[in-house]
């Protein structure tokens, strides 16, 4: 839980870049992200200075030679802003800046590392670079929480739209996906458009929060380390901030794929994963040569929301489960594609539940409606039953403030979602409610809630007209009434 204190601390340097000229969301969060990477570089390298001084050994790992110095966290933060500056942005010690030997740290700097040949420092002010670096050096990031705690708050300062459609998804929807699908001990888990990293995240929260005991086993903490974790991403700075995000809550060896997920190049990527978290870009298109011939042969669309569907079903192990965020549209879309692939996993596989979401979920990002499928791939078919779900309230006002409030049906959600034995009595005039398949069939495919679900009309009793008329005949007879009595008091 991220304290009051972090989150002034967090206002502060956004407020010091806002008013450095730095105020896109996103360049914020990277440079931060730059700064804060620079910092761990410094720490491990102290940290394992430490230890090798304690054991009387030589250190085996040297991130920083002791020419170097100077560009280390803990010597540079010390210094004036120009020269700070410089530090940054001029090759001074052995033909390099702080911001270059960041770039070539390496494996030595996890995962993050191994995508910064592209990364571009913008900041220009000396004054600028100083007092972030201050502000950054207060922090205490000695324990994973508070780390993880600090990025995912910078992270939920985005206010402004992704690009094609991209938004980031709520920290509350992510972990009630999580919930909804169980992550396993053995599960291997991969997002294809990981964006921010947010659902990766999640999942490794879920195995803290419920199964730490396994931690305890060397066989699953080498897999969640090193094999568990997958995601895709095609944008430079999203994967950077992705990769962050990972490391600063504990996972440090993410299988991260700088890619398009749907191009050629990701075709190896078959019967791989056995859990898909994901929520993929909305109304993006792509000409057909631009995606992979395999996912066109199960939708042949250039819609991306569509498209992802079909990629998922490819990635995806015989058994394998899948938890997707999908516009409106997808489920009762009339065109051939759509149908297509609505019927795909209604028909091959098995389609378990929709969770018809509230319009103001992705707000301020956007107004628009979506709803959540969870499906297993069988490639034999399954699907028996169908269950919905009518997501009124999320726990947020559905405004652009999303302020917390009472109304939230996620627990709801959750508790009869993993007791299905229960709705089979329930009404189609309740929040959830069984379709069975063959009615599906008979809508051709159609998954929207509003096809099956049934409203109650509360029937309103209306008195007789004659009735109504003698009730303004008597009020007109009162008014003209006291109309006469104050005339006759006005004389």
């Amino acid at each position: 839980m991220i304290t009051g204190e972090l989150k002034s601390q967090v206002d502060k340097i956004w407020d010091v870049f806002a008013s450095g000229g730095v105020a896109n969301p996103i360049s914020v969060i990277e440079q931060f992200t730059f700064l804060l990477f620079i910092r761990r570089l410094d720490e491990r390298q102290l940290n394992d200075e430490n230890n090798a001084n304690l054991l009387g050994t030589e250190l085996e790992v040297k991130i920083f030679t002791p020419e170097q110095k100077a560009l280390r966290w803990h010597s540079f933060k010390n210094v004036d802003p120009q020269t700070m500056l410089d530090l940054f942005t001029r090759p001074m010690v052995d033909g390099m800046s702080v911001f270059e030997h960041m770039k070539t740290a390496g494996k030595d700097g996890g995962v993050f590392a191994e995508f910064l040949s592209k990364a571009t420092f913008i900041i220009t002010s000396p004054r600028l670079l100083d007092q972030v670096v201050q502000l950054i050096g207060q922090i205490n990031m000695e324990d994973r929480d508070t780390k993880g705690d600090l990025y995912e708050y910078m992270l939920g300062k985005i206010a402004a739209a992704g690009r094609n459609g991209q938004f980031r998804t709520p920290r509350h929807i992510i972990k009630m996906m999580v919930e909804l699908t169980q992550p396993q001990k053995e599960d291997v888990i991969c997002d294809p458009s990981s964006g921010t990293s947010g659902f990766l995240v999640g999942a490794s929260e879920y195995y803290r929060e419920h199964h730490s005991d396994w931690f305890l086993e060397k066989r699953f903490a080498e897999h969640f380390d090193n094999a568990m974790f997958h995601g895709i991403e095609i944008d430079d700075t999203m994967i950077r901030i992705g990769a962050m995000n990972l490391q600063l809550h504990g996972v440090e060896g993410p299988n991260l794929i700088k890619d398009n997920a749907l191009g050629e190049p990701m075709a190896h990527l078959r019967n791989e994963y056995s859990l898909v978290l994901a929520n993929p870009p909305f109304k993006g298109a792509l000409d057909y040569d631009a995606v992979e011939g395999s996912i066109l042969k199960t939708v042949k669309s250039k819609k991306t929301e569509l498209l992802f569907l079909g990629l998922m079903l490819r990635m995806l192990k015989t058994g394998g489960r899948c938890a997707v965020i999908v516009p409106d549209g997808v489920l009762f879309g009339s065109s051939k594609a759509h149908k297509q692939i609505r019927q795909e996993i209604i028909e091959k596989h098995k389609l378990e539940c929709v969770i018809s979401m509230p319009s103001g979920v992705f707000k301020p990002y956007a107004g628009v409606s979506t709803a959540v499928l969870i499906f297993t791939k069988t490639g034999s078919g399954g699907t028996d039953k169908v269950w919905f779900y009518d997501m009124e309230a999320d726990g947020y006002s559905l405004d652009d403030k999303r302020s917390e409030v009472k109304e939230n049906d996620i627990p709801d959600i959750l508790e009869r979602y993993h007791n299905l034995g229960n709705e089979t009595e329930r009404a189609r005039t309740d929040k959830s409610f069984l379709v069975p398949l063959n009615e599906i069939q008979a809508n051709d495919w159609d998954l929207s809630i509003n096809r099956y679900k049934e409203i109650v009309y509360e029937e309103i009793e209306y008195a007789a007209p004659s009735e109504i008329i003698g009730e303004i005949e008597t009020l007109d007879k009162e008014r003209t009434d006291a109309l006469n009595a104050l005339k006759e008091m006005l004389g």
